[in-house]
């Protein structure tokens, strides 16, 4: 609590964080910073080996091997999820599974499985793009300015 709000606090609400305060578990910071490190890594690392195993055996280029490769993470993801092992994963590792591709992945499947009930469209459909509308809708909003800056550079001479 900021020392601001610390000031206006009543005696017995001044008693009450301090009591709150003292019980509050200790967060194993080094630790989760390892597990997350450690998970995180391996995600980008079958990443890379993914688009080393489609250059090397299916003919893609450096540059074309990349979407396979986060379709195959995306894919694996999905099912990881929906069998329950991504989570249980997500739990023992926490920041070092969101990575962009397989955070998005597993939070779209999350929500989808999670509102099923509810039907396909308005259940699955409708809150599977409550979480993914607004990032979609980021991505495509900062493309377009990214376009917009370098269009305006180009016109006035440069690059």
């Amino acid at each position: 609590m900021s020392s601001k709000k610390n000031k206006k606090l009543t005696p017995v609400q001044q008693e009450y964080q301090d009591f709150a305060k003292e019980r509050e578990p200790k967060r194993k910071v080094l630790r989760n910073m390892f597990r997350a490190f450690i998970i995180g890594g391996t995600i980008c690392t079958i990443g890379q080996i993914l688009q080393f195993l489609f250059i090397k055996y299916f003919d893609f280029k450096e540059t074309t091997a990349g979407n396979p490769a986060t379709a195959v993470l995306i894919m694996t993801t999905v099912l990881l999820t929906g069998l329950g092992v991504y989570d249980k994963i997500a739990q023992w590792a926490g920041a070092g599974t969101i990575i962009p591709v397989t955070g998005f992945a597993n939070t779209v499947a999350s929500s989808a499985i999670e509102h099923r009930s509810e039907g396909y469209v308005l259940g699955v459909g409708g809150n599977m793009f409550k979480i993914a509308g607004p990032v979609i809708t980021y991505g495509v909003f900062s493309a377009f300015v990214v376009a917009l800056i370098k269009i305006t550079i180009k016109w006035l001479g440069g690059m």
